[in-house]
């Protein structure tokens, strides 16, 4: 086997000389989102062929994806085809395989808040690279390519099989798991991606917790009047938002006995807690109609999981608490609150202690990083391998800010964190597969 060292040297003489090519590949990322994923492909494919990998497409029905301990409602889920591409580079000497992912859908484009520059012309500005997308998770398609693409021009084969993925993922796209469920593997995979809390490549996902999401409709009854206001019979009325109140008690004790009962080691050291469950709608009557008692509330919602739950005995304990509470109540108990689970996603880890966590560590602390898990990313794609196939996972990405997907504008990446992000997935390449001079 090669010497770690002049892998290293043969590595970062191919960045410097690929930076610009680097750098392009970026950009036209960038402003092939103009003309939706269709463009974006184009390009991917196009530089996953000039790093001399065999790429394979396939398209699939998202809704159609076979999920272990996932779903989404039909209302949550996407319902267009979507494709994948897979991009396979053949091990040379059998060593331990690694799959590499990322996403190339962004945020659904819009005209607000304003951008100081033109979202899909990749502007440079005081060392970053502005453009829509470019760090969810164009960065991340462009880390996977370049990254093969060093590699070959330092002259290095790995020396097992290493597949790059191209996966829709926003909005239940499931792409990864459509691959995963359609027969690939690997002994370790890798998610490509910015770290959204903005520390860059000091940060590793190696922990997601899971999410559910929830809607919940309280009847109620309007006064029998034909009156207009309705506020003169109001004691004669079920007014559903005093019921939805019953439920909201409800759920804010399930809250608090969670909180107490389910604890996890780095949830409470970086938050003080493990799990949450926050009522973020409320839909009842009219602004305009201020004098008449709406016929329904609505309450929605979000709660996290800790790795170990089940997605089934949780939303069953849910519902068993409304349940209870509604039967205090002689309306609910005729009219029993409906709940609509949206969606819900497991939570997932893989051990700090892993082979695949010390090799990516190892390799990120001789780029000079200083990298530690984030465990508060929920429902981070890194979850998508551990759970549909027990294959160990971490992520990691390049410094990044203004993220379209948290209300921002003017989206952006560190230029030098990602010449940087490239190099060190080079370095890990090589470090988990093996690597030799061709």
């Amino acid at each position: 086997m090669t010497d770690r060292s002049q892998r290293s040297a043969a590595l970062a003489r191919a960045n410097a000389a690929l930076k610009a090519d680097s750098l392009q590949l970026l950009a036209d990322l960038v402003e092939a989102g103009k003309g939706g994923p269709e463009a974006v492909d184009a390009v991917t494919r196009q530089a996953m062929q000039e790093a001399d990998c065999d790429v394979v497409a396939f398209e699939y029905d998202p809704r159609s994806v076979p999920l272990v301990d996932e779903f989404a409602s039909v209302a949550a889920a996407t319902a267009l085809p979507e494709r994948c591409l897979t991009a396979t580079i053949a091990g040379a000497s059998g060593g331990p395989s690694l799959l590499m992912f990322a996403h190339p859908d962004t945020e659904d484009f819009h005209t607000e808040p304003v951008w100081q520059t033109d979202p899909f012309v990749p502007t440079v500005r005081d060392g970053r690279i502005y453009g829509w997308g470019v760090a969810d998770d164009l960065a991340g398609i462009a880390l996977l390519v370049q990254s093969v693409a060093i590699l070959r021009a330092a002259g290095l084969r790995p020396g097992g099989d290493v597949v790059l993925v191209s996966s829709p993922s926003k909005k239940h796209r499931c792409g990864i798991s459509a691959a995963l469920h359609r027969g690939l593997s690997a002994d370790a995979a890798i998610y490509l991606h910015p770290a959204e809390s903005g520390r860059g490549l000091n940060e590793i996902k190696a922990f997601a917790p899971g999410q559910l999401e929830f809607m919940i409709s309280i009847a109620g009854h309007p006064p029998d009047t034909s009156e207009p206001a309705h506020t003169a019979f109001a004691s004669r009325a079920v007014n559903p938002f005093d019921k939805a109140m019953i439920v909201a008690r409800a759920l804010h004790a399930v809250d608090a006995e969670r909180g107490q009962r389910v604890v996890h080691p780095k949830l409470q050291q970086a938050i003080g807690r493990s799990t949450n469950l926050m009522l973020s709608f409320c839909d009842f009557g009219a602004a305009g109609e201020l004098s008449r008692i709406a016929d329904e509330c609505k309450l929605g919602g979000a709660m996290t999981l800790v790795p170990g739950e089940s997605l089934a005995e949780v939303m069953e304990n849910v519902e068993a608490a409304i349940g209870a509470a509604s039967a205090t109540d002689p309306w609910l108990s005729d009219n029993p609150p409906a709940v609509v689970w949206l969606s819900g996603v497991s939570a997932a880890e893989t051990q700090e202690e892993s082979a695949l966590y010390q090799t990516v560590s190892s390799v990120l602390t001789r780029c000079g990083a200083n990298p530690q898990v984030n465990p508060l990313h929920t429902s981070s794609d890194i979850r998508n391998p551990i759970v549909q196939k027990a294959i160990p996972t971490v992520g990691f990405g390049p410094l990044c800010g203004g993220l379209t997907m948290s209300g921002h504008a003017d989206e952006w990446v560190d230029a030098d964190d990602y010449l940087r992000a490239i190099a060190a997935t080079a370095e890990i390449i090589t470090e988990w597969c093996g690597a030799d001079f061709s």
